[in-house]
């Protein structure tokens, strides 16, 4: 198999020939989450030659993941989407390097995951990981491009230290805990992960090849068609880029978890603790489960679980012991 039939449309193109090529196979990517965007990303960049790709992910195929993951199938459900991702695009691509790491990103282990890559691309859902993610690549000085996207909507900005502001200076702090929503309380139509993880995916390429990179923050709209490009200020006094205080990797704001013990339940306690408005909450997961507003409690079961929402965030799920199972129950349904 020749390379350069592989690749023959792409060394074509002006802003990549040969030379680009080259540039493509000995960079070095982690994709940071194998969702909706996760899948566009990875897919993309194997097919377009990148020469090392490291695919993370804590969670597992379920079949609600099938309407917009696209490297997944009905074969795939219950097992780990960082292996099945990458066995994928071992078939896809053999002339490149594929590893895949099946954990939670926490701080304990992002800098060793980024440790030696050239680029880290955000194909999560979590906000809690992008604040990590910010941290960890101003500190070591490595480019990330950052996506989301969720309804019909969804936005992407490249963020490469001392050059452009980071993310922090677009959001200041983790939002509140149940203040965002989720794929999983208002949906997300299937093309707009696939047009942001593309556009991450082409920004993504255009680092690596040193060409000129948007530096604004993009908002797209499927269903409207509507297109803003945001100019993005970095703010004189962020914490991270300007100040290099480091609050999420030096732990001192994170998710603090416990095993309830003999109860099978796991208890959550967010980084930033608000009033929860039950009303609001219960209007979301109504649509997807059992809840009862117990007024000093929010009651939700859903699938063989119960979480048990408190006012300030905090929140009991029982049904589980495993604390990556009752992370990703309570950043679907709570929303961090």
């Amino acid at each position: 198999m020749s390379v350069d039939d592989r690749y023959s449309r792409q060394i074509i193109l002006e802003n990549i020939q040969e030379a680009g090529q080259k540039k493509l196979s000995k960079n070095h990517v982690v994709v940071i989450g194998c969702g909706a965007l996760g899948t566009t990303i990875a897919n993309n960049l194997a097919r377009s030659g990148v020469g090392h790709i490291k695919i993370v992910d804590r969670d597992i195929v379920e079949l609600n993941n099938l309407q917009r993951q696209i490297l997944f199938d009905e074969d795939d459900i219950g097992l780990p989407k960082a292996s099945i991702v990458a066995q994928k695009l071992k078939r896809i691509n053999s002339g490149i390097k594929i590893d895949f790491v099946i954990d939670d990103v926490t701080h304990k282990n992002i800098e060793n995951i980024i440790k030696d890559m050239d680029i880290v691309v955000d194909g999560t859902d979590n906000m809690l990981i992008r604040f990590l993610i910010n941290d960890a690549c101003i500190k070591n000085g490595i480019p990330w491009v950052y996506g989301g996207a969720i309804e019909t909507h969804g936005m992407t900005m490249n963020i490469i230290p001392h050059k452009t502001p980071c993310f922090r200076c677009i959001v200041q702090d983790l939002p509140e805990a149940g203040s965002l929503p989720t794929c999983d309380t208002v949906g997300v139509l299937m093309s707009i992960p696939s047009i942001i993880g593309s556009i991450q995916s082409t920004e993504t390429l255009k680092i690596i090849l040193n060409k000129q990179i948007n530096r604004d923050l993009l908002v797209y709209d499927v269903w409207s068609h509507d297109f803003h490009r945001i100019k993005i200020k970095r703010k004189k006094d962020c914490e991270c880029c300007v100040k290099h205080n480091f609050e999420f990797l030096n732990a001192e704001k994170k998710e603090e978890m416990i095993s309830i013990c003999g109860s099978g339940a796991i208890q959550v306690t967010p980084v930033k603790t608000i009033d929860i408005s039950f009303e609001e909450l219960a209007k979301k997961l109504q649509k997807l489960g059992d809840v009862e507003n117990r007024k000093v409690i929010l009651r939700f079961r859903i699938s063989g679980y119960e979480l048990n929402i408190f006012r300030n965030g905090r929140t009991i799920i029982i049904g589980t012991n495993d604390m990556k199972t009752a992370k990703s129950l309570y950043a679907k349904y709570v929303g961090i």
